[in-house]
């Protein structure tokens, strides 16, 4: 596919996703993690007339002069920001004409890709892609973290939950002890931090085929593990406590049965379906419980081709950090990953609110570790 068709296709599929919302729907802003859905669809396009139409298109005129300052989200580079906790406050500007700039800066862009087709705005233009797939997937978990706080438990959409799935294997896989070849090879897209493909040597293990499923982590709760502090790393018992945490976000416990918020609305718990929305403290506490382990990044990546993944972005026991020889990009792109590489712990695979073909076995998400608002899951590793 073109760029400019995947651009075009990528823009369409994000209105799509907000085409049940009605317009207070886009304004809320639940939590300093979440953005309103009104912030996500601006960014989106202020990224490209930013980072494209000013550098490249001769004569183009921004669409208003505040955007840069409203819908900056972390780019120093690029000028001051609005403060992030206050997205939700912007009442102004409305709804309508954020959705008229995205329609200029389409407009402008389309004007733009008709005419060149240079390596650096083609690359430029790759980012930009991947960049509004990955707020794609926010604006679900965004939406859905806003949603819960509702106590109507409003539906987005019926039967859409995402958090359905069942394991198709069960068992465990076996991984030779040895050197792997870690990081992104090859043609296609790939991230900066996914760069410095590397050796590794990894020791004989097992890892789950299976992904942790709400029985099994109900099991966990039922035999006290919330309140078990042996098995919680220090800063997780902390976080236990301090935020009175008992059970994994959005389930709810009514008249002695168990139930999950989805975008769906409130549905049952279903006991073989696979955990989600769960902290790496969470992971780590569970895992400790089984007598088992979470897999390192690089071991996960040696086994993903022998396993189903892609409906839960999946705990490591890895830190964020950079493969030998990364180097930031030059300019504001460069503060896209390598800034963020403290205290944040590294997901692998993918989940139901990915965007399709926006997954790669290489891809390394990475969230701080009490985050829970992702679609997360765990599997489970053990030494041989």
């Amino acid at each position: 596919m073109a760029l400019i068709d995947s651009y075009k296709s990528v823009r369409m599929r994000t209105e799509k996703i907000c085409e049940p919302l009605i317009i207070e729907d886009y304004l809320p802003q639940g939590a300093l993690f979440s953005s309103p859905v009104k912030w996500h669809i601006a960014h989106t396009t202020w990224f490209f007339e930013t980072f494209i139409l000013m550098e490249f298109l001769d004569g183009y005129k921004v669409f208003h002069p505040s955007f840069n300052f409203l819908f900056n989200s972390y780019y120093n580079a690029v000028g001051q920001k609005s403060i992030r906790s206050d997205r939700g406050l912007m009442t102004r500007p409305s709804v309508s004409e954020v959705f008229a700039y995205r329609a200029y800066v389409d407009a402008a862009m389309e004007q733009l890709l008709s005419n060149s087709n240079s390596q650096t705005l083609n690359t430029l233009l790759e980012i930009g892609i991947n960049h509004e797939q990955q707020h794609q997937e926010l604006i679900f978990t965004d939406l859905k973290y806003n949603f819960s706080l509702n106590p109507t438990y409003p539906i987005y959409k019926d039967g859409f939950n995402l958090v359905g799935d069942h394991n198709r294997e069960e068992g465990y896989l076996k991984v030779k002890s040895g050197n792997y070849q870690i990081g992104f090879e090859g043609d296609g897209f790939s991230f900066d931090n996914e760069h410095g493909r590397h050796t590794v040597y990894i020791n004989d293990l097992c890892i789950s085929k299976a992904l942790v499923t709400n029985g099994e982590f109900l099991d966990f709760m039922e035999d006290g593990g919330y309140q078990r502090h042996e098995l919680w790393l220090d800063e997780g018992w902390s976080w236990v406590n301090t935020e009175g945490i008992t059970q994994p976000l959005y389930w709810k416990n009514r008249d002695n049965a168990w139930f999950q918020f989805s975008l769906g609305g409130l549905i049952p718990i279903d006991k073989n379906a696979q955990l989600a929305h769960i902290s790496h403290y969470e992971a780590a506490a569970y895992a400790e419980w089984k007598g088992m382990r979470l897999p390192t990044e690089f071991e996960w990546e040696v086994a993903s081709k022998d396993l189903k993944w892609g409906s839960r972005w999946e705990h490591t026991s890895s830190a964020y950090l950079p493969y030998p020889g990364y180097k930031k990009p030059k300019g504001a792109v460069g503060e896209y990953n390598g800034k963020f590489m403290m205290n944040q712990m590294v997901l692998r695979g993918a989940s139901n609110a990915t965007p399709e073909a926006h997954s790669r076995s290489t891809y390394r998400n990475f969230f701080h570790p009490n985050t829970q608002w992702q679609f997360t899951g765990i599997r489970l590793a053990k030494d041989e």
